[in-house]
This record gives C-alpha cells, sequence and structure tokens, in this order.
C-alpha cells in the first residue's frame, strides 16, 4: 500500500525507526493535497508552513532520542469546527467567517501531546446540520469515490481527506452520525465515543459553553488501532474536572472474533435500508458464524423504539435549536404547542421543528433514561450489535432545500432524514459506536456498517472493527488517477 494510505501507527513507527522524516512525511501529503485536492475541496484551511515546522522540530525530538507520543511526527488535518489558533473556525456559516481562534482547542492541545501536527482543516456544511459538506465560505466537497456523490457530513472533508491519503488520522463530531456517516460513504474507520469522555472545549463557536447533550468530538481513522490510539489522546476530563475524577475505561480483553456474541439487526420498517445494506449486515453475520462468533439475527433490546425516536427527535431538535436567535425560538415555540397531541409523530416533529420546554425537555429525559437501562440490560447478553449505518451508498449532491429533499431507497422515495433512525441509535442512548468498512457495494462505492457496545465499552467496539478488518481485508482505497 502507499504510504499515503498506511494507517498512522505504522507511519509513527517508520518515523521513530527513522525509515522515514516527518519532514518528508509532511511533505509527501502536502504535495499529494496540492496535486489531487482542488477536485475534491477536502482541505479548505491550509497550515502547511506550520506543519513544516513542526514537522522539523519532530525529527529533531527524534535525533535528540527525546521522549516520544505515540502520533510523533504524524502530520493529520481536522474538521473545520475545532479551533486551531490563528485559524478560522467558522462552522461553515458566512457571519463567523472572521472568528479567529485565540488558541486551540482541547482536543487540538491533546493529539498534539501525543505527537501530532496540522495540515490544516477539512469541510463541513453550515452549521454542522446536512448529510452533506457544503457552504458558501468554502463550496462543496466531493467524495473521493465518486465526486458527483457527496462524502457526507458533517465531517465528511474529514472522511474525504482520509480516503483521499491526504492525511493520516482526522478527528470529527457526532450529533446525528456526523463521524460515522462520511466514515461509511467515504469506506474509513469512525468513532463516536461514549458521550461526555471527551471534552467539546474547543469544538464551538462560542468559548466557554457547557457541554453539549448528543453530540461528542471523537476520531476517524484509516484503522481501528488508530481510532484507539486517538480516542486515549482526546479522551478524559477538562482540567477543572480532572481534580475530581478521571476516566478508567475498560480494556477489551478479546483477542479474536471467535470470542464475540453478536447481535445483527439487518433492516426495520421505521428506516428502511437498500436490500444491499440489509444483506451486507446478513453477510457480515455469516461471516461471524463461520468464525466461530455467536451470532444472533433476532436479538434486539425490548423497548419500543419508535418511542425512542421520537424521545431522540425531540432531544434533537432543542440542540440543534438552542442557538437560534430569541425571535425564532417564541415561532418554533408557537409551532410546538399547536402539535396534535395524539399524532406527535417523528414528521411532525421534523415539520414543526420542535424546541421543548425545560420542564418538557426534563420529561423527555426521564424517558430516555428507560432506553438507556432497556440497552443496558441487551448488552448484559450481547457484547455487540451491527447494524446500518444509513439506507444506502453515498447519495449525489443536492442542494435543494432540506424540506425539499428526499432519498431513493431500492426506487423508493424516502424522507431525508428519516435514515436518521440508524446513527441516532446510539446517540440518544450516549452509547459508542464504530463504523468499520466492509468492502464496495455493487456500484463501486464503501459501505460501512455500525458496531454498538454497551456505555463506556469504547474499546470493545473498537477491538471488533480491528479484529473483523484482520480477518476479511476489508479496507481498500480509491484510485484518484
Amino acid at each position: 500500500m502507499d504510504i499515503h494510505h498506511l494507517p498512522a501507527y505504522e507511519l509513527a513507527d517508520k518515523i521513530k525507526n527513522k525509515e522515514i522524516s516527518s519532514l518528508e512525511l509532511t511533505q509527501h501529503f502536502i504535495d499529494r493535497i496540492e496535486k489531487y485536492d482542488d477536485k475534491i475541496n477536502a482541505v479548505v484551511v491550509r497550515t502547511f508552513e506550520d506543519a513544516i515546522d513542526a514537522a522539523k522540530k519532530a525529527d529533531e525530538a527524534i535525533s535528540k532520542q527525546d521522549s516520544l507520543g505515540p502520533l510523533h511526527g504524524i502530520p493529520m488535518t481536522i474538521k473545520e469546527s475545532y479551533n486551531i489558533q490563528g485559524q478560522c473556525t467558522s462552522w461553515g456559516i458566512p457571519d463567523y467567517k472572521g472568528n479567529i481562534a485565540k488558541e486551540d482547542g482541547l482536543a487540538v492541545k491533546r493529539l498534539k501531546k501525543a505527537g501530532a501536527h496540522f495540515l490544516g482543516k477539512t469541510n463541513v456544511p453550515m452549521n454542522l446540520a446536512d448529510f452533506q459538506s457544503y457552504n458558501d465560505i468554502y463550496g462543496i466537497t466531493g467524495n473521493p469515490w465518486d465526486l458527483k456523490k457527496t462524502p457526507g457530513g458533517s465531517s465528511g472533508g474529514s472522511a474525504a481527506a482520509l480516503a483521499a491519503g491526504f492525511c493520516s488520522l482526522e478527528a470529527g463530531s457526532d450529533i446525528g452520525g456526523s463521524i460515522r456517516n462520511p466514515a461509511h460513504y467515504c469506506g474509513v474507520f469512525g468513532h463516536k465515543p461514549s458521550h461526555g469522555i471527551i471534552p467539546s472545549s474547543g469544538h464551538e463557536l462560542i468559548p466557554n459553553v457547557p457541554e453539549p447533550d448528543l453530540s461528542v468530538c471523537g476520531p476517524l481513522a484509516r484503522s481501528a488501532k488508530d481510532l484507539e490510539i486517538a480516542l486515549d489522546a482526546m479522551a478524559g476530563p477538562m482540567e477543572r474536572r480532572s481534580k475530581g475524577w478521571q476516566l478508567n475505561l475498560a480494556e477489551c480483553n478479546k483477542t479474536s472474533l471467535k470470542d464475540f456474541k453478536v447481535a445483527i439487526w439487518s433492516n426495520d420498517e421505521l428506516a428502511p435500508v437498500s436490500k444491499e445494506i440489509a444483506q451486507r449486515c446478513e453477510e457480515v453475520g455469516n461471516q461471524l458464524n463461520s468464525v466461530g462468533a455467536t451470532v444472533s439475527f433476532v436479538a434486539k433490546p425490548e423497548h419500543d423504539f419508535m418511542k425512542a425516536e421520537i424521545n431522540y427527535q425531540l432531544l434533537l431538535q432543542s440542540v440543534m435549536q438552542s442557538g437560534l436567535p430569541e425571535d425564532e425560538y417564541q415561532k418554533i415555540e408557537e409551532l410546538a404547542s399547536s402539535l396534535d397531541k395524539n399524532d406527535l409523530s417523528v414528521d411532525a416533529i421534523l415539520a414543526k421543528g420542535t424546541v421543548l420546554s425545560h420542564r418538557n425537555w426534563i420529561r423527555q429525559n426521564y424517558a430516555r433514561e428507560q432506553i438507556k437501562i432497556s440497552w443496558s440490560k441487551f448488552f448484559e447478553e450481547w457484547d455487540v450489535l451491527i447494524c446500518p449505518q444509513l439506507a444506502t451508498t453515498a447519495i449525489e449532491h443536492d442542494h435543494k432545500k432540506i424540506s425539499e429533499r428526499t432519498v431513493m431507497v431500492d426506487n423508493q422515495e424516502q424522507r431525508y432524514f428519516q435514515q436518521i433512525f440508524w446513527p441516532g441509535l446510539a446517540v440518544n442512548a450516549h452509547l459508542p459506536s464504530t463504523v468499520f468498512p466492509t468492502g464496495l457495494s455493487s456500484d463501486g462505492m464503501p459501505i460501512g456498517l455500525q458496531v454498538i457496545g454497551g456505555a463506556y465499552e469504547d474499546k470493545t467496539t473498537i477491538k471488533f472493527a480491528e479484529l473483523y478488518e484482520e480477518e476479511f481485508k476489508t479496507f481498500v482505497v480509491p484510485n484518484l488517477d
């Protein structure tokens, strides 16, 4: 495999063993971005001079035999929504085009402490609120597998940069699949951590806001091992909280796929997926059976998933709409009060853009606690659950108003956001979920599936993805020439 498609941990070993210098590797990625990114448009903020300087310092540390972090000398990019000192953080919103970060965000600081340095930042949809990545500041990002199609969103530039070989590691954020959807569309790995284990400080437009509900920061990579390295670097309480508690994620002691008890959930009438996506889920289940894993094609948690989806949508809309101006918020409150209480459906929620009062948010949080308990009981018997990430492979660019968009699933029209059901399973219950590539579809596009684990079992879902890749060798890269 070409050096620009090797995983970060292998590149770090090469740097430490002086098989390649950090400077050579950094320049190689810069040359590749300059050669190919004009047509993909993934790395929209470029910090090449700073990266060269950091690479030289990394090589000097090697020559002095200094203590090195696990990512020493590794060039990476990061989602535009993270703060890098001296660079714009806009979230794709034109009004924030002049929002220059005064310091690095916490995740950026921690990744630097682990030894990485940054080539730049990658594209997002406006306000991080779409399955596609385009905005009026930076334009449209294409999928390296097919430029007519989207790389996903909101961490679309992140996944596109990884797939194209423009960097060796990435970090995104996820509230509706925004790490995992692009990982699926672009054929890379992505991890949505358990809620709260990676602070969001420095991943914000307004400084010093509290940790948001549902939303998380997390890594994308070309290998599951890199996900774990990046997770270890990024995770842990912020400084003022570290005086009272420390994170201690359980290690996964499984060494083979046969050690896993796996539930397969291939499709659901609440959000039907394409026949090929459902079949891929079942094929993975059969593969796991063939190597000795315990597999069920019927096991699921026992709560009502329609009610759970409504619960998620209500809580999600409250987060997404919380930054609106006061007059807009009041309009939405009026619309919310007009909902027919006998038809509190997902369609009604999306149509009205419902925002909950604080009292009703608390009530929905009570309901969510029962959902969490149901998942917890399920994971007492099963190690992981594998299911679709989205209904189809990468869709073609569609920049109509979101309310006017649809997705064709086996020639059946589906609401654009109906498929958020699948990524929302893990988001609403604050569970970890890792997307891993399973090979290409019949149309030559990647198919990723998500593996969901119990709360704080992040190392288990990542280890499963690692062992699956070792066994079945499903990671492939696009040809840009």
